[in-house]
């Protein structure tokens, strides 16, 4: 199998963390262990689908229109995480 050498989650910086639960299905889990595998060869550092999750989130609320558009409220999500377009 051929690295990417890209992926759509880039490096993860260093961020200061809330501990929040939740389930999955169990094919969501293999899934999430697999891309932190491949992570962890694009980027050279180890990561398990616990750290990868929150920064997954991030990315796809950054890259929701709909979101970002309008929600509630007048501020806007988090830039931190830079979402390639394509």
């Amino acid at each position: 199998m051929s690295i990417a050498k890209k992926l759509r989650l880039g490096p993860l910086p260093k961020t200061e963390n809330v501990k929040l639960t939740f389930a999955c299905p169990a094919s969501l889990k293999v899934d999430l262990d697999r891309y932190a595998v491949v992570h962890a060869q694009v980027y050279g550092e180890a990561v398990d689908a616990t750290t990868l999750i929150p920064h997954m989130l991030e990315a796809f609320m950054v890259a929701d229109r709909g979101f970002r558009r309008g929600g509630g409220d007048d501020k806007q999500p988090s830039s931190r995480v830079a979402v390639p377009k394509g």
